[in-house]
């Protein structure tokens, strides 16, 4: 079996892997709120929208 790291090297690999991590999950949400379809503004004439 091979041993464990420790100390300093162990430290830094768990904050690095949880950095890259976060950022991944950060721009797949920037991503996804992007090609959310926006409503459309109000309509300019004043007239009800026609409804079905």
């Amino acid at each position: 079996m091979t041993k464990l790291p420790k100390g300093k090297a162990a430290i830094a690999g768990a904050i690095g892997s949880a950095a890259i991590a976060a950022a991944l999950l950060y721009a797949n949400k920037r991503r996804d709120k992007k090609n959310k379809p926006k409503q459309p503004g109000p309509i300019p004439s004043g007239e009800n929208p026609e409804t079905d």
